[in-house]
């Protein structure tokens, strides 16, 4: 039970400090953004190299997520061995992930990247419709659900691709960039999805409990 209590306990801790870094930090920081020139913005609290700002986007949203998974993980009972390695993994690819964007951009690694992504979901499709001849009623509809969620948040992750790639091409000099709403637009329906997957899936279980 202690474990169970602990592990809502970090779970809303999580929650609350996702939160707070995501939504009102980035408000505070997406204005100070608009209304500062580069000059004014690295002479503020918000500055670039700044600790605030190095705390808003490695440590606000990515810790609070990897606290809000420790504590599921507790409250779902793991076993130990299998939260260290959640949490200090992650914490890792992080850590590291976040040290490659300040090495000098490689196009052919970034092109390997997204064609493994691609690969890895053309993997999840095949080993989804295995799975899904096998599935009825809710159960079958939550893997749909689940499977719409996948393919939304693959093409808004091509999207964000060729996006991020912009700056980085020799035909892009001085070309303004479009607007990510469409890629705001795909990925929350790919969580949408996803989440109304579990939903159904998880009413299924409960009508098969009681």
């Amino acid at each position: 039970m202690k474990k169970r209590t602990l592990g809502l306990i970090l779970f809303w801790i999580g929650i609350a400090w996702a939160l707070g870094w995501g939504i009102v930090g980035s408000i505070i920081c997406s204005f100070t953004m608009h209304t500062l020139t580069m000059e004014q913005l690295n002479e503020s609290a918000w500055a670039l190299t700044g600790s605030l700002m190095m705390l808003w986007g490695i440590g606000g949203v990515p810790l609070g997520a990897v606290v809000t998974g420790i504590g599921m993980l507790l409250y779902s009972g793991v076993r130990g061995s299998t939260i260290w390695i959640f949490g200090i993994g992650i914490l890792l690819a992080i850590i590291l992930g976040s040290m490659a964007g300040i090495i000098t951009h490689h196009q052919f690694v970034f092109g390997i990247g997204g064609s493994i992504i691609l690969l890895l979901f053309i993997g999840i499709l095949w080993l989804w419709a295995q799975d899904r001849v096998l599935l009825k009623d809710k159960a079958a509809k939550a893997a749909d659900l689940k499977l719409t969620g996948y393919v939304f948040i693959l093409i808004a992750a091509w999207f964000t691709c060729g996006i991020a790639s912009q700056p980085f091409l020799k035909a892009f000099v001085g070309f303004e960039p479009s607007s990510p709403l469409h890629i705001m637009i795909f990925f929350v329906l790919g969580w949408l999805f996803l989440f109304l997957g579990y939903y159904v899936s998880r009413k299924k279980q409960n009508s098969s409990e009681s």
